[in-house]
């Protein structure tokens, strides 16, 4: 038994969406499947609220603010998108499989919900949880 090794603690919801923001730009490296799906979920979250608000009061500015949001998460999405691809051993560029109807989107679910490669690839270190 290695007693020189601690548990890692996994990522949370904040760290995972604040290390995304901190990448904003960065698309060498690795991002863990927690990294990842944290992001997506904020997103969607961000999203879903900001389409409620404007149902409920028809108010512009919620359409407004969730076109600015949109325009500025294109390039966080991309790069934690093609870091994610980099940690499951695929090269970035399989990200435009996405432009590819349906099956494509499929296929990049699929790619994102692999676990990570267990060991260093040629993209860099194991991501940290």
């Amino acid at each position: 038994m290695d007693f020189n090794t601690r548990p890692v603690a996994p990522l949370t919801f904040q760290d995972a969406v604040a290390r995304v923001f901190s990448k904003y730009a960065q698309f060498s490296g690795r991002a863990s499947r927690a990294e990842f799906w944290w992001f997506m979920l904020f997103l969607f979250v961000v999203n879903t609220a900001l389409g409620i608000m404007y149902l409920i009061t028809d108010l512009g500015i919620f359409n407004y603010i969730d076109w600015v949001f949109g325009i500025t998460t294109i390039i966080p999405i991309l790069t934690v998108s093609w870091r994610r691809l980099h940690d499951v051993g695929k090269g970035g560029g399989w990200f435009f499989i996405n432009f590819v109807p349906v099956v494509g989107s499929v296929i990049f679910i699929i790619f994102c919900a692999q676990p990570s490669e267990p060991a260093p690839n040629r993209f860099g270190e194991v991501p940290a949880n």
